[in-house]
C-alpha cells in the first residue's frame, strides 16, 4: 500500500457516491475498439534495492561528458562549474518561498533575481531584463510573440542559421497564435535576410554565434529591419561568448534572448536550463514573465519586490503577455552566483580560454586531408566539412572513445547539404590531450 493509499473500501465508497457499479463503467464512452485489452506488458514489482541496482546498471551504459574527450555543443556546453556554486545555492538565505509573492519573507530570492536581471541586462547590452524564462528556445518564441504585439504585425522572418530546435519552438507557438513564419533556407551561408523584410514583418530572428558557430556584425541587419518598422531579435545559445564579442544591444537588437546554461549549470542530460530575456525600456510592458525591482520599506531600508508581472497568474488571462508559470529560480541563482564569482575580468578571461581552445582545435583538425573549416569567424564552436557522412564519422569516433561533436544531419535531417557537416565545440575544459586524441582518432577514421 506504499504507493496506493486507497483501500478497496475507499474505492467502493467513491464508486457508490458517483453512482456507477465499477471502474470500467467510467470508460463506457470510450469505444471498445480503442480500449486496452488485458494488462500492460510491464515487468513485475521489485524492491527498492532491486530498482536502484537495475537503474544504476542502465545509467552505467551512458558515457558522461567528463569520461572521454568531449566536443559536443550545438546549444548546450560543458563548462567548469566551481564547487562553491553548489554550496552557495543551498544557503538558507535563498531557501525562501518557491514563488516570492510575499516579499517580507522572500528577500533572499528577490534580491538575487534583481542581481540576475542586472547581470543579464549588462551582458546583452539591453536596458531591462526579466527574472528568467524556462530556456533559450521558449524565450525565443516568446520574443516573437512580443514583437507581434509591439508592431501589430504577424510575420516573423527566421534566419537559416538559427538553431533548428529554436526554429521548431517558434513555428509551433506561432501556429497556435495564427502568425506567419518565414524560415530562410538553412545553411552557414545565410540568405539575404534584409531582402525578406517587408511592411508586414514584425521581426527578424537571428542567432549569435549562429548554430554553425559563425560570428558576424548585425548592425546593418538591425538598420534594415528598423527601416521597415520591424524589430531585430537576437538569440544567444552560448552566453559565455558575450565575454568576447560585442553585446547584441550595441548592434541594434531590440530583444535579446539567450540560454544561460553555460554559467552555473551542468549539461544535466538536457535540462533544467535557464532562459534569459532582455529588451529596451520602452518595450518593458510587453515583456513576458516578471520583473523584480528595488524599493525601500517604511523605515527607509533597501528592499526588493515583484515590480511587474504580466503573466496570467497575476493578471486577467486576456491581458497577459504570456502563460509562463514561473521562472527558472534555482538555475538563475546558480547563474548569478557563478557570474558574480567570475566578475567582468573573470568572464573575459573565461571567454578568451574558450576561443583559444577552439582555435587550436580548428587548426589541428583542418590539417587533416579532406577536412575543411566552414565557419572562419567563430567563438568556441565551429563547423567542419568532412569527406563522407558526418553521422557515421561521429559514430566511429564514439567507438574510439571520443565524442567528436554533433553531425548537422541530426539537427537538419531534411537538408541535403548537411550530411558532411559536423559542429564541433571546445571550451576551457578541453585539454591539449583531448585535442590530440580527437585529431588522432579522426585521422584513423578518415584513413580507414
Amino acid at each position: 500500500m506504499r504507493y496506493l493509499p486507497l483501500t478497496p473500501g475507499d474505492r467502493e465508497a467513491m464508486l457508490a457516491r458517483i453512482g456507477v457499479p465499477d471502474i470500467d463503467a467510467l470508460f463506457d464512452s470510450v469505444p471498445a475498439a480503442v480500449r486496452l485489452q488485458g494488462d500492460l506488458d510491464l515487468p513485475g514489482h521489485k524492491s527498492e534495492l532491486e530498482v536502484e541496482r537495475e537503474l544504476g546498471a542502465l545509467a552505467a551504459k551512458n558515457t558522461s561528458a567528463g569520461q572521454v574527450p568531449f566536443f559536443v555543443g550545438a546549444g548546450a556546453y560543458k563548462h567548469h562549474v566551481p564547487a562553491s556554486v553548489d554550496h552557495l545555492i543551498q544557503r538558507s538565505e535563498f531557501l525562501t518561498s518557491y514563488t516570492p509573492y510575499q516579499p517580507e519573507i522572500a528577500q533572499g530570492t528577490l534580491q538575487y533575481l534583481f542581481e540576475f536581471q542586472t547581470q543579464v541586462a549588462l551582458l546583452t547590452g539591453m536596458e531591462v531584463a526579466n527574472a528568467s524564462m524556462y530556456d533559450g528556445s521558449t524565450a525565443c518564441a516568446e520574443a516573437v510573440l512580443m514583437a507581434h504585439r509591439l508592431t501589430r504585425r504577424k510575420r516573423a522572418v527566421l534566419s537559416g542559421s538559427l538553431h533548428p530546435h529554436y526554429r521548431a519552438v517558434v513555428e509551433t507557438l506561432s501556429h497556435y497564435s495564427d502568425a506567419d513564419v518565414v524560415a530562410m533556407p538553412a545553411g552557414p551561408e545565410d540568405a539575404d535576410l534584409a531582402a525578406a523584410i517587408d511592411e508586414e514583418t514584425s521581426c527578424v530572428v537571428v542567432q549569435l554565434p549562429d548554430v554553425f558557430g559563425g560570428v558576424r556584425d548585425l548592425s546593418a541587419l538591425a538598420e534594415a529591419a528598423h527601416a521597415k518598422g520591424a524589430l531585430l531579435i537576437v538569440a544567444v545559445t552560448e552566453i559565455v561568448s558575450l565575454g568576447a564579442i560585442r553585446p547584441p544591444g550595441d548592434m541594434g537588437a531590440d530583444i535579446v534572448v539567450a540560454e544561460g546554461q553555460s554559467l552555473g549549470n551542468g549539461l544535466n542530460f538536457g535540462g533544467p536550463y535557464v532562459g534569459l530575456f532582455a529588451t529596451r525600456q520602452a518595450f518593458v510592458r510587453q515583456m513576458p514573465g516578471r520583473i523584480c525591482g528595488e524599493t525601500v520599506d517604511v523605515e527607509g531600508r533597501r528592499g526588493f519586490v515583484l515590480t511587474l508581472s504580466t503573466r496570467e497568474q497575476h493578471i486577467r488571462r486576456e491581458r497577459a503577455t504570456s502563460n509562463i508559470c514561473t521562472n527558472s529560480g534555482l538555475c538563475a541563482l546558480a547563474f548569478t552566483i557563478h557570474l558574480s564569482l567570475l566578475g567582468e575580468v573573470g568572464l573575459r578571461r573565461l571567454a578568451s580560454l574558450n576561443h583559444a581552445a577552439a582555435c587550436a582545435l580548428a587548426d589541428d583538425l583542418t590539417e587533416l586531408d579532406g577536412v575543411e573549416l566552414v565557419t572562419p569567424a567563430f567563438f568556441n564552436e565551429f563547423t567542419i566539412r568532412v569527406p563522407g557522412s558526418g553521422a557515421e564519422i561521429i559514430d566511429q569516433l564514439a567507438k574510439k572513445g571520443v565524442l567528436g561533436g554533433v553531425p548537422m544531419s541530426r539537427l537538419m535531417p531534411d537538408e541535403g547539404g548537411a550530411g558532411d557537416l559536423i559542429i564541433v565545440a571546445a571550451t576551457e575544459v578541453t585539454s591539449d590531450t583531448d585535442r590530440a586524441a580527437y585529431r588522432a582518432c579522426l585521422q584513423e577514421v578518415l584513413g580507414a
